[in-house]
């Protein structure tokens, strides 16, 4: 296979340090491996004495297939792995650990889970609090930040350092490590032991480092003393595709690489083989904007190509609508369904999207699980007083909407599996306030039983008060009041058109039926269909035709990105969005949702200028 001037440099590059700067479609797999073998092949190095190390599991596997069909061999004794692979590998050696010593996820989150119930947490959904934890705990571990120094934006600052300390006896008492202990006790080791350093460090003469912008300070540190003294370091990555802050991931690492070793050579691979001129240059246009990154320029092999397409809609149910159509249009034209990508930026807003495609028959699979809206806390507020409008007595719905807005009626009142309001009113018979409530409550309920879902649920928003409790509930957690009420706006959307309680209740049990459907045949890769993903999940592959939806502001970028690394942040993963696609590039947005106006995206006007 003939190479360009710059792979060439790349796999040629012999002893010391080096950054290969490579952007999408530019051939970073080929010049991992044709390297390896080169170092093996002219006699620099021996198999056991090289080290590939990628991010995932999947990366790592199919790195190693490549380089054993270069070599046209079944084997090989270079070591390729995952950063947690590897240093499992150190600690395996040094402390006699076995596969039983990582804690299994499913044990990890019941470890969690009763550390929550033990300190009486108030929250809504558990399975969201536990993620964001475990997010937080892996943040303060993999940047070594100090815990007395650190405040979560999942719970007050003391709370979370005491579930901090108590995962942690945990974990020790068991025996048992996580993935980012695997790293901090790798790194107390080679730190405290440097007879085992001597030893890896002697063992790995090169080190070859993938995707090296998804490196997190800890993963780098450990590497720096690993490669040390020969300083044989070769990092190949995209700072424009570091989309990982959230896991400790930043591009100043990478930048940091030539201060760290101002002896390291630099070489970009500047030729991209993916995607046509067109689309280069409005992804160049885009990520200029950023400040933080290495200037570059990249030109492409192709010669022709489509103008990027920019289609703002009038709302988001027409967005959808163009979407279809448009997949529908493009398959006519001989393209694949295959080969055809819808990306968003988060999959909360998927489901309207979803709905249209199985309405229009275009077959799908979605890459990310996606989450049902119907089995959301605040949905499942609003479907519990329906329930109870249409007749149902049961405790538990009565228990959850009670004091949905506040009405300050007690538990206790509640003391057997059936409800009956007369009881209700015969607890509080002295306390003329509470059976005015109560009465309030049972007006409420007859006047939800007599209208359609789509309305109901306007008036439990704003006529019971609930949209209010939410707001209340959001400032009380620290949280934003409009990522509760938009769930809202969806339930209620989702409502539109339905003429009885039954028939939406249909509907939401076909609709959790489908969810079931769509995850098993994601599984299934053989089937001609579109791929849903989020951006996160597109990173590293690329398809025909790339459809953007949804690019709107506090979307893309999300709502959350406030300070300008965060914005960099949502510009860099936009820009690995576009830079997925081969041929040709849609980027849909919507001037308004569920009757409110939204702006298009800032970095629709950016990608044109």
């Amino acid at each position: 296979m003939q190479m360009n001037e710059a792979q060439q440099a790349a796999i040629r590059h012999l002893d010391g340090p080096a950054l290969v700067i490579a952007g999408p479609g530019s051939g970073k797999t080929l010049v991992i491996t044709e390297r390896t073998r080169m170092l093996i092949d002219e006699g620099h190095a021996r198999e056991d004495q090289i080290l590939v190390i990628t991010f995932t599991k999947a990366a790592a596997s199919e790195m190693k297939n490549r380089f054993l069909r270069l070599r046209n061999t079944e084997t090989s004794r270079v070591s390729f792995g995952t950063f947690h692979s590897v240093f499992f590998t150190i600690l395996k050696h040094a402390y006699n650990y076995t596969a039983d010593n990582i804690i299994r996820e499913d044990v990890k989150y019941q470890f969690m889970k009763n550390i929550v119930h033990h300190m009486q947490l108030d929250y809504e959904d558990e399975k969201e609090l536990i993620g964001e934890l475990f997010s937080e705990i892996s943040l303060v571990k993999g940047s070594r930040i100090n815990l007395e120094n650190y405040y979560s934006i999942t719970c007050p600052a003391d709370v979370f350092k005491r579930i901090f300390r108590e995962y942690e006896r945990i974990l020790e008492r068991n025996r048992l490590i996580d993935f980012d202990d695997m790293l901090l006790q790798c790194h107390r080791l080679l730190t405290e032991r440097k007879d085992i350093l001597r030893l890896w460090q002697d063992k790995f003469k090169y080190i070859l480092i993938d995707e090296f912008q998804d490196i997190n300070a800890l993963q780098y540190d450990i590497v720096r003393m690993l490669a040390l003294p020969r300083n044989n370091l070769f990092i190949v990555g995209d700072d424009d595709q570091s989309i990982y802050r959230f896991r400790g991931s930043k591009p100043e690492i990478m930048l940091q690489f030539p201060l760290d070793y101002p002896d390291c050579k630099r070489i970009v691979l500047n030729i991209n083989y993916r995607s046509t001129p067109n689309i280069i240059e409005a992804a160049d246009r885009l990520i200029r904007h950023n400040c933080n990154r290495f200037d570059k320029k990249y030109i492409t092999s192709r010669e022709s190509g489509k103008d990027v397409v920019i289609c703002n809609c009038r709302t988001l149910i027409q967005e959808n609508q163009a979407i279809a159509e448009e997949i529908l249009r493009i398959n006519r034209e001989g393209t694949a369904y295959s080969q055809i990508a819808v990306l968003v930026r988060t999959t909360m807003y998927t489901g309207a999207l979803v709905q249209k495609l199985k309405e229009y028959n275009i077959p799908f699979r979605l890459k990310d699980a996606l989450p049902n809206l119907f089995d959301h806390w605040v949905s499942e507020d609003i479907i519990s007083y329906i329930k109870i409008a249409m007749g149902m007595t049961e405790r538990s719905l009565y228990l959850r909407i009670i004091n949905r807005p506040m009405r300050y009626i007690s538990r206790e009142c509640f003391d057997r599996p059936q409800v009956d309001l007369e009881d209700l009113r015969d607890y509080y018979k002295d306390k003329i306030w509470m059976l005015e409530r109560i009465d309030q409550l049972e007006y409420d309920l007859s006047a939800i039983s007599r209208m359609n879902p789509f309305a109901a649920i306007n008036y439990i928003r704003r006529g019971v008060g609930y949209e209010d409790y939410l707001k209340e509930y959001a400032q009380s957690k620290r949280i934003k009041a409009e990522d509760l009420t938009e769930l809202l706006d969806q339930l209620q959307e989702s409502a539109r058109g339905f003429k009885s309680f039954e028939e939406w209740f249909a509907y939401i049990e076909d609709y959790r039926q489908e969810m079931k459907r769509f995850a098993q045949s994601g599984l299934d890769q053989t089937k001609d269909c579109v791929t849903i993903s989020t951006m996160h999940s597109s990173k590293g592959l690329e398809y025909k035709v790339v459809i953007i939806a949804d690019a709107n502001e506090g979307i893309t970028p999300h709502k959350k990105a406030v300070m300008e690394p965060d914005i960099e942040e949502e510009r860099r993963l936009f820009y690995v969005a576009m830079t997925r696609a081969r041929d040709e590039l849609y980027i849909f947005s919507a001037s308004e949702r569920y009757n409110k106006s939204f702006q298009k995206s800032r970095f629709l006007d950016e990608l044109a200028r």
